[in-house]
Parts: C-alpha cells; sequence; structure tokens
C-alpha cells in the first residue's frame, strides 16, 4: 500500500490534519486532546482495515485477469455484493465468458478453414489427374475421333476448374464483406430468363423438359446478377439430379408478404440424412455417386441470405425435389 502516490499523499495530509487536530485539543483542554487522538487513531485505524480489505480484493481480481491472460480454465466469481470493486468484477467476468467465446469461435474458424483448404486441393486434384491422364492418352492415341473426344473430355475437366474457382471466389468476397450488391426493382420474369439461359443446351441435350409458371408483374428487391447466380446453381443441381429425359418446374408466387420462387425437379430427391447439410459447403452428401463440388447450393444460400431471403430443400410427396425460395416484401 505504501508504493501507492495517492495513498501517501492522503497519509500525509491525515497525519497533518490529526497533528492540527490533537494540538488544538490539548490547547482548548487534556480531555479534548485525548478525544481528539483516540479519534485520529480508531479513524486511521478503519481506514487502513477497509483499505488493506480492498487490496486483497484488488489483488483477487489481479489474480484473475493473470489467469485470463494465460487461458487457464479457472474462473472466479466473487461473492454477490455491492460496491465499486464487485461491479469491476462483474465486468471482469464478462470479459473472459467474452473472451473464451470468441477463442472458441476462433479455434473452430481455423479448423474449419484447415478442412476448407483440404477439400480445395482434394476438388482441384481429382480435375487435374483426370486432365493429366487424358493428355497421357492423347499422345499414345493416332485415332483422330478418339483424340476429338479426349479434347472435349479435357475442355469439360477444364471448364469445370474454372467454374469451382470462380465459385470459390465469389465465396471469399462474399465472406470478407466486400461485396455490394445493388438494390434495384427485378421483374421476376427476366430474373428467370437469365438465370435459366446458360442452361438451355444442357436441357436440349438431356432431354429435359423445362416448364416455368411466371405472374406477369412480379417485382422483387435485389441484385439481378447475382440473384440469377443463386437460382442458376440450384437450376444445375436439378439438372444433375434429373438425368436424361427428366422434368424441371419452376413456380413462382407473389404473395403480400414474400415473393415465393418454387422449383421442383423429377430426380429422386434427397437423402433424409442429407437434408440438414444440403447448403453446407463441400458437403457432397452420403452417396458415393454423388456429383458436383458442394459449393454451388451453399453459394445460393449466402447470397439469398444476403438479400434478407431464405432457401429450403426438400422431398416432394411425388418423387424428386423442391427448392423453396422466399424473398420478403
Amino acid at each position: 500500500m505504501i508504493r501507492n502516490k495517492e495513498l501517501r499523499q492522503f497519509g500525509f495530509s491525515f497525519l497533518s490534519i490529526t497533528a492540527f487536530t490533537v494540538i488544538l485539543g490539548f490547547v482548548i483542554g487534556a480531555a479534548a486532546g485525548v478525544l481528539a487522538l483516540i479519534s485520529a487513531a480508531a479513524f486511521g485505524m478503519v481506514f487502513f482495515v477497509f483499505t488493506k480489505a480492498r487490496y486483497r480484493r484488488i489483488a483477487d481480481i489481479s489474480e484473475q485477469v493473470d489467469l485470463v491472460l494465460h487461458n487457464a480454465d479457472h474462473l472466479y466469481i466473487s461473492e454477490a455484493e455491492e460496491g465499486e470493486l464487485s461491479i469491476l468484477q462483474s465486468e471482469i467476468t464478462k470479459m473472459t465468458l467474452r473472451i473464451r467465446e470468441q477463442n472458441d469461435a476462433l479455434k473452430k474458424e481455423k479448423e474449419h478453414l484447415s478442412d476448407s483448404l483440404a477439400d480445395i486441393a482434394h476438388q482441384l486434384r481429382t480435375p487435374l489427374t483426370s486432365a493429366n491422364l487424358i493428355l497421357t492418352l492423347l499422345e499414345k492415341n493416332p485415332d483422330e475421333d478418339e483424340r476429338k473426344a479426349l479434347l472435349r473430355e479435357t475442355e469439360e475437366l477444364f471448364a469445370q476448374m474454372e467454374w469451382l474457382i470462380n465459385s470459390l471466389l465469389k465465396l471469399s468476397r462474399l465472406d470478407a464483406g466486400i461485396v455490394v450488391f445493388q438494390s434495384a426493382q427485378v421483374e421476376m420474369s427476366t430474373l428467370i430468363n437469365i438465370a435459366v439461359r446458360p442452361l438451355l443446351i444442357s436441357m436440349e441435350l438431356h432431354n429435359i423438359v423445362l416448364k416455368t409458371d411466371v405472374p406477369d408483374g412480379m417485382i422483387i428487391q435485389g441484385d439481378l446478377g447475382w440473384l440469377s447466380e443463386a437460382i442458376r446453381n440450384i437450376l444445375k443441381n436439378c439438372i444433375q439430379s434429373v438425368g436424361d429425359n427428366g422434368r424441371i418446374e419452376i413456380i413462382c408466387e407473389d404473395t403480400l408478404l414474400f415473393g415465393e420462387i418454387t422449383i421442383h425437379d423429377s430426380g429422386t430427391g434427397f437423402e433424409e440424412e442429407d437434408l440438414p447439410h444440403l447448403f453446407e459447403r463441400f458437403y457432397r452428401g452420403k452417396n458415393d455417386e454423388a456429383c458436383g463440388y458442394g459449393i454451388g447450393l451453399a453459394l445460393s444460400r449466402m447470397i439469398i441470405s444476403r438479400h434478407e431471403g431464405t432457401v429450403a430443400a426438400k422431398n416432394h410427396p411425388q418423387g424428386g425435389a423442391v427448392f423453396c425460395i422466399r424473398f420478403p416484401k
């Protein structure tokens, strides 16, 4: 306590006032002087005991802070008392809990990043290995038709890698918060047409029938480019699911509370255990024959949620998968 400059100043002032009071008391009379001396001693003792107790509390708080800094699991919680130090102790306890929660979140994020990097490496390694194998076959294959088929297959592999890299870049930009969505009135028919247009050739090659039902004048608020990206990724998932000779139906509904897009395909639907994880990154399902990279649906959900919308998937009672997208009015 003596090292405390403020406490030394207080002690000097207290002794000066005490000496003056005692001297003045003895000048008045012996009894007054003795009373002044006893009162000063009593006040001094009470102050000393009170200050020592405060320093003990402060030492306990300092010990707790030291434990927090050294990542100890121990959490000190003082008795429920009123007072400045109790308030300080309560705030430090809250700070401790927040720090530990942040540390846990950082650890989980680090683990997620490590897993994501491993997944990305695996996703890129597969088409690269296939491309290298095809290039080796090209060297040794003299047949012109087979060489052309192998070249087309190589182009498809590189197109898949390009899509994967672009999707990962989009996800990282969205995660970093550097994407600024344009807010404008988007006509639903225009949005569906833009989303579907790049997939029409693929649908024609696989003999997939597309049916759309969009009310005239249906408007939602958002970024046309990003929203079409989100819907297109869901449609790609449907195309992979239905295979050849399938059917995809897009129905839009305009209500007082929200604008809804329902996409129903005639595929095999989802496994029940996959439904809670469909929109997680790099999740490809429990089925070993599952294709894709587990990126498209995750990107779609992120884009839709950034537009304050929701997207959900389920199995249709009559077969196939159903995606339901809603945008609030």
